[in-house]
């Protein structure tokens, strides 16, 4: 089962199945070790997987044949909890363990329509020159990097790219896990607004 937790699309992306299996022994090991690193952490059986595990998971493993866990964000949207439930996460030593970040770097919804979609935007490329360079610039040490990413907020155009930042934390929890520049930087537009992933 499936969390439509968005709106006004399309009727058929409200009748999605993707039956991943997900895999308790792995929700236990990761409660653990946040546990361990001081990091409140409840266990949920039933709250079903949301757009952000299930579109990504879908194009990448259209089988669903992987078991899956979802770790949810901290509710205080505080950039250095992340960072630090990445940190948390880096301990995992499990075989096979993929990682994966889902969000967006650019989300300001109302920005993505008022704009013609062939109408570069300044403030867009700006924050993502700066999400670029602070993710995979080698010459940065990773006390900078981990300092760029907690004050976020003073990047260009931060609140702009992002009036509410839960479609950016994902990406300070991978940073936390790796700590270390990105390998691979992926870049794509969409709607206008350019946006990268970013892969170590």
């Amino acid at each position: 089962m499936l969390r439509y937790d968005y709106y006004g699309f399309p009727e058929q992306s409200y009748h999605l199945d993707y039956p991943v299996p997900g895999s308790s022994a792995l929700a236990e090991t990761v409660q653990l070790q946040l546990r361990k690193q001081g990091i409140a952490a409840v266990l949920e059986q039933s709250r079903r997987l949301d757009h952000g595990v299930f579109v990504p998971l879908m194009l990448m493993y259209p089988n669903a044949d992987i078991p899956c866990i979802q770790v949810s964000l901290q509710q205080s949207l505080d950039p250095l909890a992340h960072l630090q439930l990445g940190q948390a996460l880096a301990s995992l030593n499990q075989e096979g363990l993929l990682i994966l970040s889902s969000g967006f770097p650019f989300h300001n919804i109302q920005a993505f329509f008022r704009q013609g979609s062939g109408i570069p935007d300044a403030k867009n490329m700006a924050f993502e020159t700066w999400l670029k360079e602070a993710l995979s610039n080698p010459d940065l040490s990773e006390t900078e990097r981990w300092e760029r990413l907690r004050n976020w907020e003073s990047a260009p155009n931060a609140r702009y790219c992002h009036p509410r930042e839960e479609h950016l934390l994902p990406l300070l929890v991978c940073y936390g896990v790796a700590q270390r520049p990105c390998a691979r930087v992926e870049t794509v537009t969409v709607l206008g607004k350019q946006a990268s992933s970013f892969i170590w």
